[in-house]
């Protein structure tokens, strides 16, 4: 984003996603599911508020060895022009659940944790939206506004 000149605050405050090559020899080695969700099965769009979301994670910060367990929660909406979707979850994410995935009530996958907010929503999450980072990365040319 820095090396395209990026200038919208949405797309830089909550444009938090990394992707990881494999070597197609390991392909069989991994899982992309989500423990006791299953998913994601597909990207989901906006949550409104009120709509259940899913997540699964624990911080090793939480004391000592992290043991993974599943979440609810609920979505506060979606803010940022739609970039981030705020959501409570029973324990919220602390440093460490960063990346955890969410999805909605379908299985579809609405993003990853990205930042832990103390205001004005104390004790809440953003989780940055999936479809608009996928849109980001691969732009078409109605919606590319960045030079690549």
């Amino acid at each position: 984003m820095q090396a395209v000149g990026e200038t919208d605050p949405d797309a830089c405050q909550y444009n938090d996603f990394a992707l990881v090559r494999l070597d197609p020899a390991d392909h069989a080695k991994v899982n992309p599911s989500i423990p006791v969700y299953g998913g994601p099965n597909g990207i989901g769009g906006p949550t409104a508020l009120g709509e259940t979301v899913y997540s699964y994670g624990n911080s090793s910060l939480r004391g000592g060895v992290a043991v993974l367990s599943p979440k609810t929660g609920v979505s506060l909406g979606t803010e940022g022009n739609g970039w981030t979707h705020p959501v409570y979850t029973l324990t919220p994410g602390i440093p460490g659940d960063s990346g955890s995935a969410f999805v909605n009530s379908r299985g579809q996958a609405i993003g990853v944790l990205s930042t832990l907010a103390i205001a004005p929503l104390a004790g809440s999450n953003n989780v940055s939206d999936l479809g608009h980072m996928v849109t980001y990365m691969h732009p078409t040319p109605a919606s590319a506004a960045c030079s690549w």
